[in-house]
């Protein structure tokens, strides 16, 4: 940790928190080998597992970023996050919070388990597979394509530009998707959905296969932690409650059945998904110390060699060391 510099804006500690970061990356990169790329999707097989690059932007413009950052890959379950806030914002808060609740699971991502054994009326949350789905149902529209036009929307104000969908990411999870097939007929049954199963399955496809870099995350996150507003312009782009509950959602849901302890041991808002991608929003705290990024900063981790919780191995626990270098929790 850098201590006694009161502004960090300066190009003498660019260079020493750029030394700090490249030095992190080059050593947690070693961790790839206790995970795996997914292999459920066959285009996430392609993946090269020894990627990993991390992008941080902060509020007040310093940024750092490492290793592979260049290289774009899929939303995945980040996705869930975006299309949580678009339905948020068109059908509103008590809608949403009636059709999904907010609790986690404590199960894998893909499962019903606590649709089948627990008296619920709707999913725990809009973070695992069958409240997705159900929040993609929501979504206005007749087509597909309809239904992600506010999602590609949104990411647009945030991004400054409009991000592609890939097409063999889509067809890939399309094509081998078996079991949000099975969790779909099962929400059917159940009453859950709000639009044609098949519609709102391509719609989800389609979602997780939108391509993103990790400066897309950082900046994301960099929103979110500011409560929704862009501090380059001071536009609110998502309604603060909204992004509040968005935030809340991710500490507690956003790394699948591993949330209570990336919450515990890393404490920022985060949100992963499969291709190996993790979103998060460092709010700003109050420090005694100084320290980086004290305003609150968005964070995007890009590493795709999995844990068996289906988190970037190498990601969290890259995440977790600076998270206590830079005493980035929130608690």
């Amino acid at each position: 940790m850098v201590q006694g510099v009161a502004n960090w804006n300066t190009g003498e500690t660019q260079e020493w928190l750029q030394q700090y970061v490249d030095d992190w990356v080059a050593f947690y990169r070693k961790h790839i080998n206790d995970g795996s790329v997914a292999t459920y999707i066959p285009e996430l097989q392609k993946a090269d597992p020894n990627d990993l690059g991390i992008a941080i932007i902060g509020k007040n413009g310093l940024s750092v970023r490492s290793g592979d950052t260049e290289i774009p890959f899929t939303l995945q379950s980040i996705s869930k996050a975006i299309t949580f806030i678009v339905a948020c914002m068109d059908r509103g808060v008590s809608y949403m919070l009636d059709t999904v609740d907010v609790e986690p699971t404590g199960e894998a991502f893909n499962s019903i388990m606590h649709l089948e054994m627990k008296p619920v009326k709707k999913p725990l949350n809009p973070f695992n597979n069958a409240g997705a789905i159900t929040v993609t149902s929501t979504l206005p529209g007749e087509t597909s394509d309809e239904r992600l036009e506010p999602v590609f929307q949104l990411l647009e104000t945030m991004l400054g530009y409009r991000p592609e969908l890939n097409v063999d990411v889509y067809e890939s999870e399309r094509d081998s998707s078996t079991r949000n097939r099975a969790i779909g007929y099962y929400l059917l049954e159940m009453d859950f959905l709000e639009s044609d199963l098949d519609i709102t399955l391509e719609t989800y496809f389609k979602q997780c296969s939108i391509d993103v870099s990790i400066d897309d995350l950082a900046r994301i996150g960099m929103i979110l932690a500011n409560d929704g507003m862009d501090p380059k312009n001071g536009e609110e782009i998502i309604p603060r409650q909204v992004a509040r509950i968005t935030k809340v959602l991710m500490l507690t849901c956003g790394m699948y059945d591993a949330s209570g302890k990336f919450a515990t041991y890393v404490g920022i808002p985060a949100k992963s998904g499969v291709s190996g991608g993790i979103l998060a929003a460092v709010p700003p705290r109050v420090r005694e110390e100084i320290m980086p990024f004290t305003d609150g900063c968005g964070i995007g981790v890009y590493g795709p060699a999995l844990g068996d919780k289906g988190n970037s191995i190498a990601g969290i626990r890259l995440l977790r060391h600076i998270a206590t270098q830079w005493d980035l929790s929130i608690f």
